[in-house]
């Protein structure tokens, strides 16, 4: 409850964080009403992890990847056997960059990075096409529903 009372008095209205009605319920929408299904990860661990190893993505379904500040992101394919777009927003939902990455099969020993343009606190992943598909651009802004998972610090 603190966390949602502490976004909403920074002035993120345009990151909706509300409870989810069950699973497969979290999204992002898009400026025009688009609804991407989103899977969230919110811990180092679920992070380091991502969509490593999965050999699809279902249509309009993404991973959105939840950091505890704003910083300069940097991601890589390693053991990432789809093609995905990678969807970085600021803490108010806006869109501050926009890249396709390339699946790095295990056996590569140096898979590229891919940093974000500008500092970000989310990352959505995506099948490599859809932001295009979707029309998303650069300063465009995503309304993001999910319910975050309380950190030890936000329940003292």
């Amino acid at each position: 409850m603190k966390f949602f009372l502490h976004l909403l008095s920074a002035g993120f209205i345009l990151i909706n964080l509300t409870a989810c009605d069950g699973i497969g319920s979290a999204r992002a929408v898009t400026p025009s009403g688009e609804v991407i299904h989103i899977e969230v990860v919110q811990t180092a661990q679920e992070r380091a992890r991502g969509l490593m190893n999965r050999d699809h993505l279902n249509e309009r379904s993404g991973m959105l990847f939840v950091f505890e500040q704003e910083q300069v992101l940097s991601f890589w394919m390693k053991n990432t056997l789809i093609p995905l777009d990678i969807v970085f927003l600021d803490g108010d939902g806006t869109i501050v960059d926009i890249q396709t990455m390339q699946p790095c099969p295990s056996q590569t020993i140096n898979c590229p990075s891919y940093p974000s343009a500008q500092p970000a606190l989310y990352a959505l992943e995506v099948n490599a096409g859809l932001a295009e598909q979707l029309h998303l651009s650069v300063g465009d802004s995503l309304t993001l529903h999910y319910a975050p998972t309380p950190t030890a610090s936000e329940n003292n």
